[in-house]
């Protein structure tokens, strides 16, 4: 029986063309899903993290527990999902593709340019986020919009309202783009230390405690994979360290992205511009890493879950 790699390379096909395209359009699906299921378990706190990382004046006074009760409140339960809508329609491909062009990038690493054990996997995730975030930015720049407003001062009407008004008031597509150097820079680490934290558990696991983590995959007997709930620490643990090591590029990420909606928007022009003005006015606990306790709370279930789902749906799909 044979191990797993955290998400495995595609085995040679010498199929027709057809069946090597479904192939990947099965694997675009599971990526797809196990993105949104993990992006709608913690989505209320996504929210609360948009508006603590920016200072909206609503919440700017209260911490992460007090956000999560004020926000029903003020706004009503579904006042946590704000800006879901547009998150989903970014999150289907964002998952996706990153899934997709790890396999890729790994193969390609491994066969191609000969770089293989642990490094490959750093190196490949990092490249498979970035791929990832430039396919999806433009929407991600929506949801943190449409997540940023609150009840009664709404400047978008909605996800093409946003899309709409950003166009012709933010200098066209550039205004789609704000913010994505710290993002770029952001997700090499975060993807590449998931990936590669996940995946060097799983496998050393697989390795030296088989039968205590590891159980036959249901649609390919002759492949192990992890247990559910060795996959959920896994995940969990990986997405700890990863945002620990990108969170203040986040940050800056996210101050840049909301643009004009922020008083001091033209502080934050750039990237090394936003991380001196957040330091020098805010510090580093409540500028920096503002929100912080809310993202070990948020990345535990939300990587659990995108790693979990991931594996159930490669079963599903007959993927492994």
């Amino acid at each position: 029986m044979t191990s797993e790699a955290a998400v495995s390379t595609p085995p040679a096909i010498s199929s027709t063309p057809a069946k090597r395209d479904y192939y990947w359009l099965r694997s675009f699906v599971a990526g797809g899903v196990a993105g949104c299921c993990a992006k709608t378990t913690i989505a209320p706190l996504d929210r609360v993290k948009i508006l603590l990382q920016a200072q909206n004046p609503h919440y700017k006074h209260l911490g992460v527990f007090a956000t999560l009760k004020a926000v029903p409140k003020k706004e009503g339960f579904l006042g946590l999902y704000k800006g879901n809508g547009a998150m989903m329609v970014r999150i289907f491909p964002y998952g996706a593709i990153q899934f997709m062009a790890f396999d890729s990038y790994k193969k390609l690493l491994s066969k191609q340019i000969g770089i293989s054990g642990h490094i490959h996997r750093l190196m490949a995730g990092s490249m498979a986020g970035m791929t990832a975030v430039i396919c999806t930015y433009p929407l991600d720049v929506i949801r943190a919009r449409l997540a940023f407003q609150v009840t009664g001062e709404h400047r978008y009407t909605g996800i093409a309202n946003a899309f709409h008004t950003i166009y012709l008031k933010e200098g066209g597509v550039s205004g789609f783009y704000r913010g994505l150097t710290p993002t770029l820079i952001g997700m090499a680490p975060y993807a590449g230390f998931s990936f590669f934290t996940f995946g060097t558990l799983k496998s050393l696991g697989l390795k030296h405690f088989p039968e205590t983590v590891g159980r036959p995959s249901s649609d390919n007997p002759d492949v192990l994979i992890l247990k559910p709930q060795v996959n959920l620490l896994c995940g969990g643990v990986a997405g700890a360290i990863a945002q620990t090591i990108s969170y203040p590029l986040d940050v800056a990420r996210r101050r840049m992205q909301l643009g004009a909606v922020l008083p001091d928007s033209e502080k934050c022009t750039s990237l090394s511009k936003t991380l001196t003005y957040v330091y020098n006015k805010y510090g580093i606990k409540k500028g920096l890493y503002r929100g912080l306790s809310l993202n070990y709370i948020r990345c535990v279930p939300s990587q659990a879950v995108a790693f979990t789902t991931y594996e159930f749906m490669k079963q599903v799909l007959h993927l492994n």
